[in-house]
């Protein structure tokens, strides 16, 4: 049975080299590429089909943040119920601004480059299993260091969402996963899932931590 299919995207090849060499003394996981520039991570994405992506930011010919929108706006237009591949944002410090921008762009979520190599092996199958690697509670630090205000709530930014979507909705947001959304809503984990997807379709999101900075950024995290 194949592994999770992980691709490396850094202009630092030796970089690539460390995490592939990393990558691939795991059973379960499998290499399939490496990219040095964000426009050579879209082919790679399209070519290569990994399940997730560790992406660097600050790249030539196209950065992280634009690789990474392009990825996930050719995923939506495969039309799967389960877009990938998942991007793994690379930052060299936890309060980088440009993890904001990354959110905003589709990142399923973010690590330091200097993690741990356990780190970085447990967010890879975190983020395939369909979780974040940043906690609500972390993005929304980020984005209030950024804006420097808490929003007043705006219900109208869910108002497409039906009242058990809604319900999903804010318990997402708050960082529950499938099981302990299902267990609260009383609804099975499989019908979690197809409300996520339908909330993330519905509100133009392309990930769990996406919804968290809009929960955030329309004042509905309390």
């Amino acid at each position: 049975m194949s592994g999770i299919r992980v691709a490396v995207v850094d202009d630092q090849q030796l970089f690539c080299s460390g995490m592939q060499m990393l990558i691939e003394s795991q059973p379960d996981l499998e290499f399939v590429g490496s990219a040095h520039d964000g426009a050579a991570a879209v082919q790679l994405a399209t070519t290569q089909s990994p399940d997730v992506m560790l992406m660097d930011v600050r790249m030539p010919v196209m950065d992280g943040i634009a690789a990474t929108a392009r990825i996930r706006s050719e995923a939506r237009a495969t039309l799967d119920a389960e877009p990938r591949p998942k991007v793994i944002v690379l930052t060299t410090f936890q309060r980088d601004e440009a993890v904001v921008r990354a959110i905003h762009a589709g990142a399923d979520g973010f690590i330091v480059k200097d993690a741990a190599p356990e780190f970085v092996l447990a967010a890879i199958r975190t983020v395939h299993a369909g979780h974040s690697v940043i906690a609500p509670s972390d993005t929304a630090d980020l984005l209030r260091a950024r804006q420097g205000v808490r929003r007043r709530p705006d219900d109208t930014a869910i108002a497409p969402l039906s009242a058990r979507e809604k319900e999903v909705f804010l318990l997402a947001a708050r960082g529950l996963s499938n099981a302990d959304i299902g267990r609260t809503a009383y609804i099975s984990e499989a019908t979690v899932k197809s409300h996520v997807r339908s909330i993330l379709a519905k509100l133009g999101l392309t990930s769990r931590v996406q919804l968290v900075a809009h929960a955030y950024e329309n004042g509905l995290l309390g």
